[in-house]
């Protein structure tokens, strides 16, 4: 069960630095809009993070529901691996007894 939810993790960790390894890419692209800079206006201030922030909810609402499926998971998973414990720790108890 351990295991399953080391994978489970790992796959929820993978989408991460997906995500993170494609915003890195894209950091360019979203800076180098100062063409009105030339023109005697200075660039906006907040707009490239505005720019980097509407561009990181899209790529991470394109991966959402596998986002959420493996949240859910990795919940049952937990549930599991505690109820578990929890009754292997009833058994030793119930042994112990004289």
């Amino acid at each position: 069960m351990e295991a399953a939810r080391r994978k489970t993790k790992h796959q929820l960790d993978l989408i991460d630095r997906q995500i993170t390894r494609r915003m890195t890419a894209l950091i360019p692209q979203l800076g180098g809009r100062q063409a009105g800079y030339r023109r005697g206006k200075p660039s906006e201030p907040g707009a490239f993070l505005e720019r980097y922030r509407a561009s990181l909810a899209a790529l991470t609402a394109e991966r959402q529901a596998e986002v959420d499926a493996l949240t859910r998971k990795l919940a049952r998973q937990d549930a599991a691996i505690k109820a578990f414990r929890v009754r292997v720790r009833i058994a030793t108890a119930r042994r112990a007894l004289p």
